[in-house]
């Protein structure tokens, strides 16, 4: 992975490196239980397939689930898999701003601090992240060396081991339960790419979109993902979060189009995900015995939050907002099939014009009357 536009803003080998170097060490457990939890894990996405597809009725179309690959991983893993994945979608807009920091005092101070403390910026960052996520579909993902995709360079289902095992015994819930639950979740995210074939094209149309409208001054982004990476550190003065509202890195880079382009994003984020709370929870009573004490006790880790540090960071960088798509998002699905029904709900998948926009995520019944009875009239 070589840096961007030649010396470019972030030296990705060096955000690897810092990463893996500073991320926390994995809950204690022996070579043994490691090499059952993997084949538990990966036994456990093979069964979620039918499980979801049952529960979901989306079969996929042309792309099979064995086309996109399951990978139970690190958390090393996790950060490589993401540093390649991030490289390729910010490619354009850190081109963009490539181009700008040439002249003016931000090109300057951005030419004197260089990619390496980017790199190392952006490592931090990845590090914190990694010992907290517990699965991910890739939509976007370019294959490596280690780490293979779906043929049609984008796909593939990571299970974070580590974080999984942390998070069953911090809840002290049935591990073997609490797996299932979590390879549900993460399933229903792959059903979704492979049975709606135009939604990874929408979604990285929107994506790019977004980034093409982007004017950020590049001084002005160092300078945020600086905050981000000094909270980490214990850098920034106490109270000093607050001092602008604590923008996210997102709420940096808004014209009124990206505003337009947001919303929608931030719809069928809240969708996606929404969906798949819905799913493992729907699914879960049939073949995982203790979801409800999972599901509460999951709940209320989320609504505990972490440390004043930890919840500053969180809105830096925009994951109290993922935090929302969740809760809203699943209201909105509940509140469709209760109403219309499985198939009847399945017609968002229809087209991105059957898609919810952020309004009607929050007023399920407005989308129920423009795809369903626009359809039945």
């Amino acid at each position: 992975m070589t840096s961007i536009g030649g010396a470019g803003m972030v030296d990705w080998n060096l955000a690897v490196a810092t990463a893996t170097r500073l991320v926390r060490p994995g809950p204690e457990i022996s070579r043994e239980e490691a090499r059952e939890v993997v084949a538990e894990l990966r036994r456990h996405a093979k069964a979620a397939e039918e499980h979801v597809r049952s529960f979901t009725r989306m079969i996929p179309e042309g792309t099979e689930p064995e086309d996109t690959p399951v990978l139970v991983v690190d958390r090393t893993g996790w950060i490589k898999a993401n540093v390649a994945g991030f490289r390729e979608l910010l490619r354009p807009l850190l081109e963009k701003m490539e181009e700008r920091r040439g002249g003016g005092a931000g090109g300057a101070v951005l030419g004197a601090v260089g990619s390496k403390v980017t790199g190392v910026e952006v490592g931090m960052l990845l590090s914190f992240l990694a010992s907290r996520v517990l699965g991910q579909y890739e939509t976007f993902a370019p294959a490596t060396r280690e780490l293979p995709a779906s043929a049609d360079g984008g796909g593939r289902l990571l299970l974070v081991a580590p974080n999984i095992v942390h998070v069953e015994r911090e809840l002290d819930v049935d591990p073997h339960d609490f797996r299932l639950w979590v390879a549900l979740h993460e399933e229903t995210h792959r059903t979704q790419f492979t049975a709606v074939p135009w939604l990874r094209d929408h979604l990285q149309g929107e994506i790019q979109s977004f980034l093409d409208e982007t004017d950020v001054d590049p001084m002005t982004f160092l300078e945020r993902l600086r905050e981000a990476a000094q909270s980490l550190a214990g850098g920034s003065p106490e109270g000093e979060e607050g001092e602008d509202g604590g923008r996210s890195l997102v709420e940096l880079v808004q014209t009124p189009a990206q505003r337009e382009i947001l919303g929608r994003l931030t719809a069928v984020m809240s969708l996606l995900e929404g969906h798949a709370d819905y799913v493992m929870d729907g699914v879960g009573p049939e073949v995982v015995s203790s979801v409800g004490e999972i599901r509460e006790k999951f709940q209320q880790r989320r609504a505990r939050g972490a440390s004043r540090l930890d919840q500053a960071l969180r809105k830096l960088l925009g994951l109290d907002a993922k935090l929302r798509q969740y809760r809203d998002g699943e209201r909105f699905v509940r509140a469709v099939v209760d109403k219309v029904g499985m198939d009847g709900f399945n017609r968002v998948w229809t087209s991105p014009n059957t898609l919810p926009t952020k309004a009607e995520i929050a007023a399920p019944e407005d989308w129920i009357a423009r795809v369903h009875r626009k359809a039945e009239s």
